[in-house]
């Protein structure tokens, strides 16, 4: 089904509720991050709980970058506070170029690779073009751009369908 491209692997409710424990042993080596609305409210700096999720994941030996369409002024910030990571501003999400950079830089490979992110139709669809797996986290801010707001108006009909066959499959609850 067409709609299908755009479903998620993994839904979380937040980015901080994810278990990476279990990601790093099912052979996860790097994190792929979005920052705004997935780790902060959009625009808003990084906060205590984003640079202990860096470090906690640093610890673990994960490998993580940044990956924004944010110009880098905004994504070189955000990662000089949390530090433990690589960034990559101006991604082009969807495009498969920012995706295969991240890896990379991380030398990861898509099966050891996951995104993390709160948009479908960049974050989410840009990892699966790449053979990424990838985590749609509930955005934290309802206040966006009017072109994001566009977007989300889609995303609703395809999020609807996804919680639908996903109940459907008995893969659980929201």
């Amino acid at each position: 089904m067409f709609i299908e491209r755009f479903y998620p692997e993994t839904y979380a409710r937040s980015a901080y509720d994810v278990d990476y424990d279990s990601l790093r042993k099912s052979g996860i080596r790097g994190i792929i991050f979005d920052i705004d609305n997935t780790l902060v409210p959009h625009g808003a700096p990084a906060d205590g709980r984003a640079k202990e999720l860096f470090k906690r994941l640093h610890y673990m030996g994960f490998r993580c970058l940044l990956l924004s369409n944010n110009r880098e002024k905004r994504v070189k910030s955000f990662a000089e506070s949390v530090k433990y990571t690589d960034y990559i501003y101006k991604g082009n999400k969807p495009l498969k170029s920012g995706f295969i950079e991240s890896m990379k830089r991380m030398r990861t490979l898509p099966s050891t690779t996951v995104l993390i992110g709160d948009q479908l139709f960049t974050d989410v669809w840009g990892a699966k073009r790449c053979g990424i797996r990838s985590i749609l986290v509930q955005r934290i801010n309802n206040r966006e751009e009017i072109q994001i707001v566009i977007k989300r108006f889609f995303e609703s009909i395809v999020l609807y369908y996804y919680f639908k066959d996903r109940n459907k499959k008995g893969k659980g609850r929201r």
